[in-house]
């Protein structure tokens, strides 16, 4: 805890965001810096619940020491909340940016307040930590004889990487873009993830001893075979990359665009990559609809501003959220069913719901309109899923000259690698794995979306951690690298 009548003197309070004006002008990061005494403040709000929810399965899936942490951020002893942050998470920083913060929603102050500010205050302890100097690599003592190869770079690969490599087991990494990091570095927009951020947890990783080979398709670049050879144990946490596609008439038309397309080609430029005319997915100059109401869809949202849309719609399929939770349907400390607002939606852009696209219309190829139509749902009486009912009359056309589908993924790839390796794969498409994360491959092992599904960054490094203790105890017949308390394994 922090204060024990601190969450009665002090409210919840976020680092000021730049002004809309400010950040639409570049790509840096939205949130100012917090100052030490406002974070301390913050910390200071922890209280002393009894049964902390906020690191339970219902809350943190790395089961991070929050009250523990809270508490010495409090008194100051910024190092010290470091090393108890760090005992259960390789990346505060990275889920200190991009993590909805499922601990906060378990937070039980959030019963009838405001939750403590868990999130930001993970993000000022690594800041912290980074600009002191504390963060250094950790090279091991001894090395076990064994090489690991880990076939994904993104978070779920490099905590498994750096909890392996830890153990004393040499690591390599294969990652097949040519940069490291997985979504942290393509996928997610530099306004909510500065690049930089990546790179130096990457050079951390790389003076423990990790290996990296980028531009490397395992599979097609590097023989599956070669594994074998090469390596005593293999882990896939190459993520669940499958978008869902939207199959209606105008799909292949110039224009149409799945959501990762446009955000990687939009980060590898931001990063000096150039891009011929006819290659190019921008939104300069144009009206842009966004089809999907998540995450994705929003970082879609504020990297078209910051390209110049014209306007920018965004569309989702389901009902608009409640602004507040349903105590009966919806109660806490379940993850909160609620309207959210992010900072790109804060830019400007129309929201709208209960929308189904029909199909899209072009001229000579290329995206001229998309055709939609309004729903309602309907309850089933029998309790199960309401039925989607298209709204009579309620058929629009709207002019867009770039429509990018940001309606979540499926699984991952399941040719090449995959097939070459042989690894059954569960109902959902995912690779199936038994409880010590090994597929049915004798040596291989799966962690991250990969296995689980669609997540989040914090379920992708709680799953790498969990999957690098599986293959510690199997390698050397016992591990000492420790338990993910807070990790479910199944769902999304």
């Amino acid at each position: 805890m922090g204060k024990a009548t601190g969450f009665m003197e002090w409210d919840r309070e976020l680092p000021d965001r730049r002004s809309v004006k400010e950040r639409l002008r570049d790509w840096r990061e939205v949130y100012e810096n917090w100052s030490e005494h406002q974070a301390k403040t913050q910390a200071g709000r922890c209280m002393d619940c009894g049964v902390p929810f906020c690191n339970s399965s219902s809350g943190c899936p790395l089961g991070n020491l929050i009250p523990d942490f809270n508490d010495l951020v409090y008194s100051g002893d910024w190092e010290a909340a470091l090393a108890q942050l760090h005992a259960t998470n390789n990346f505060p920083e990275f889920t200190g940016r991009v993590c909805p913060a499922p601990c906060e929603a378990a937070c039980t102050l959030n019963i009838n307040q405001d939750p403590v500010t868990i999130e930001m205050i993970e993000q000022s302890i690594a800041e912290k930590g980074w600009s002191e100097g504390w963060i250094t690599p950790q090279v091991p003592p001894v090395r076990s004889g064994r090489k690991v190869a880990v076939i994904g770079s993104g978070p779920a690969g490099l905590a498994a990487a750096q909890q392996l490599n830890r153990a004393g087991h040499r690591v390599t990494i294969f990652e097949r873009d040519e940069v490291v990091g997985g979504l942290l570095s393509l996928g997610i927009p530099h306004f909510k993830l500065e690049k930089t951020v990546v790179q130096r947890r990457v050079a951390q990783l790389e003076a423990e001893g990790i290996e990296f080979r980028t531009s490397t398709w395992v599979g097609r670049d590097y023989p599956t075979d070669q594994l074998k050879v090469d390596f005593h144990a293999t882990v896939l946490c190459g993520g669940s990359t499958v978008p869902r596609d939207l199959p209606v008439p105008g799909r292949d038309l110039d224009g149409v665009h799945f959501a990762m397309d446009y955000l990687k080609q939009s980060n590898r430029w931001n990063e000096g990559a150039e891009f011929g005319p006819d290659d190019t997915i921008t939104a300069d100059g144009k009206t842009v609809v966004i089809l999907g109401g998540g995450d994705t869809g929003a970082d879609c949202l504020g990297t078209s501003h910051r390209q110049g849309a014209v306007e920018t719609r965004q569309y989702e399929l389901l009902p608009t959220p409640p602004t507040e939770r349903n105590a009966e349907t919806n109660p806490w400390p379940q993850w909160p069913m609620t309207l959210r607002t992010s900072s790109a939606h804060e830019e400007g852009g129309i929201r709208d719901y209960d929308i189904l696209t029909k199909q899209f219309n072009g001229e000579d190829g290329k995206l001229k309109s998309l055709t939609a139509v309004r729903v309602d749902w309907e309850p089933d009486p029998n309790g199960g899923h309401p039925k989607m009912v298209e709204v009579p009359d309620s058929e629009f056309t709207v002019e867009t000259e770039l429509v990018l589908l940001a309606m979540g993924f499926l699984h991952g790839e399941r040719g090449g690698l995959l097939a070459d390796l042989g690894v059954d794969l569960d109902e959902r498409g995912n690779v199936a794995t038994d409880s010590n994360f090994m597929t049915s491959v004798d040596g291989v092992f799966a962690g991250g979306d990969m296995q689980r599904g669609q997540s989040l960054v914090v379920h992708a490094i709680a799953g790498g951690r969990r999957t690098a203790r599986g293959v510690d105890a199997w390698l050397m017949g016992q591990t000492q690298l420790p338990r993910v308390i807070g990790y479910v394994r199944g769902g999304v």
